[in-house]
């Protein structure tokens, strides 16, 4: 619709041209965004963080009584990292998961400027 438009002096065309060129930024800013839902995080990484938790937990019991507040301690540590490991694996792809990023702006947006 943008090129079907006939500007009538420059100042129509910069701005004809300029809306063109954010169609394109648009255009390519949406591609990157559906490639990118596909990376995650490296495995290696994941599994050397995951080794580093169990190994940092594990020293932390040595030198510790066992006993209710520190098991209860323990085990809070342990669902704060592994909801640290959930989070930053979900972030990984906005688009689909537990947490999506709503494209109903974008629909809404489609709509207004069809009409």
């Amino acid at each position: 619709m943008l090129l079907k438009l006939s500007p009538q002096d420059e100042a129509q065309r910069r701005l004809q041209s300029d809306a063109l060129q954010i169609w394109n930024d648009l255009a390519q800013s949406r591609w990157q965004l559906i490639e990118q839902t596909h990376i995650s995080l490296p495995m290696p990484f994941l599994v050397v963080l995951v080794f580093w938790l169990v190994i940092l937990f594990m020293s932390f019991s040595l030198f510790v009584h066992s006993n209710v507040t520190v098991t209860t301690m323990f085990v809070l540590c342990a669902l704060s990292a592994s909801t640290a490991i959930f989070l930053l694996l979900e972030m990984g792809s906005p688009s689909e998961g537990f947490m999506r990023v709503s494209g109903d702006p974008l629909v809404r947006a489609y709509l207004i400027l069809g009409k």
